[in-house]
């Protein structure tokens, strides 16, 4: 028993009124029929460009960008950039690594111990001098600074305590209470002003714009959507047959073509081009090939037999003028073997002879 794979829910379609239904049939004619031409040119534009890309742009690219990019990168940037880091090696690091060395590192050296030196100079200055001179300055200071502290607090803070608490105090809460009466006032006033201005522009504003959208600018707008969804569904559907129209066209042109020019053709290739190339090549082209061939061995013979000639005659032309050459003396470097020899019946050798 099989069991069925349960679909997914579809979602359930809004009824489509008969304004819809009157829009959608002439509105997808009209629209097929400016769009069929337009997707037929643009399936030409598409191949050709293709075509064009493939066999010309392609090309063309590489042996104008691709290649000389290459060219100049291996040929001139690479062994550039090698050239200039060797000159920056030799110019630049080697002179700074020896200055760095020999001269930059003992100036170094001899600084640090300087600055050590005068470090543990001023420690000592810091220590025996500063120091007791900074604790006497700060009793000094605190002795005079307790002295204008108590004269300020008696002399300031006391008074303007006092002149707050009993004067400035009061004043500002009189102040205050005054200010709170006035803003209540203006509140008030502000509130009235602020109902009659709204009820204003209720009944002047917002009543004729709220019933203006309600029944005249919903209704055009759900017109307006309907007759633009219904253009762009019939453009996606124009656009698709379109489509399978511009392939069924250009299915039949490359058949007409083939049938046309490319079966010709082949068959002219096939049948009449092939057996006349075969019969050049056996009757022509191959005994031509054999006679150059013989030609060629014959001229190398010939050549061959002329430089040895030649290298003759200079020969005979030096034995002529110059003589003979005289011939090495070929020299003996074996030990001598005969009765003067050491054999086992006698002590003589080559040396000593009895």
């Amino acid at each position: 028993m099989k069991f069925e794979k349960p679909s997914a829910p579809v979602a359930p379609q809004p009824p489509e009124g008969c304004l819809v239904v009157a829009i959608r049939v002439p509105v997808r004619i009209v629209v097929l029929v400016l769009v069929v031409p337009v997707r037929v040119v643009w399936d030409a534009v598409v191949v050709g460009g293709r075509f064009l890309w493939r066999t010309v742009l392609r090309p063309v690219g590489r042996a104008l960008f691709v290649w000389p990019v290459v060219a100049l990168w291996r040929y001139a940037v690479v062994p550039g950039a090698k050239a200039l880091g060797w000159l920056v090696k030799v110019l630049v690091l080697v002179p700074a690594v020896w200055l760095y060395r020999t001269v930059l590192t003992p100036v170094g050296h001899a600084l640090g111990w300087s600055a050590r030196r005068i470090g543990d100079g001023l420690a000592w200055v810091y220590a025996r001098v500063l120091t007791p001179v900074g604790h006497a300055c700060a009793w000094v200071v605190g002795g005079v600074a307790a002295a204008v502290a108590w004269l300020g607090r008696y002399a300031l803070v006391v008074p303007a305590g006092w002149l707050y608490a009993w004067v400035l105090a009061p004043v500002g809460r009189a102040f205050a209470r005054c200010g709170r009466g006035l803003l209540w006032l203006a509140r008030a006033v502000g509130t009235g002003v602020g109902v009659v201005l709204y009820w204003t522009a209720r009944i002047l504003l917002v009543l004729p714009a709220v019933a203006l959208w309600r029944w005249v600018l919903a209704p055009v707008g759900r017109v307006l959507a309907v007759v633009g969804r219904e253009v762009w569904d019939a453009l996606g559907h124009a656009w698709r047959i379109a489509g399978h129209i511009s392939l069924a066209v250009g299915r039949a042109l490359a058949t007409l073509f083939r049938w046309i020019f490319v079966a010709p053709v082949s068959w002219v290739y096939r049948t009449v081009l092939t057996p006349v190339g075969h019969v050049v090549r056996d009757l022509v082209l191959r005994p031509a090939a054999e006679a150059a061939r013989g030609a060629g061995r014959v001229v190398r013979q010939a050549l061959t037999a002329a430089r040895e000639s030649a290298r003759q005659a200079r020969a005979d032309f030096r034995r002529m003028v110059f003589g003979e050459p005289a011939q090495p003396r070929p020299v003996e470097r074996r030990e001598p073997m005969g009765d003067g020899t050491r054999t086992l019946g006698r002590s003589t050798t080559v040396l000593t002879k009895d």
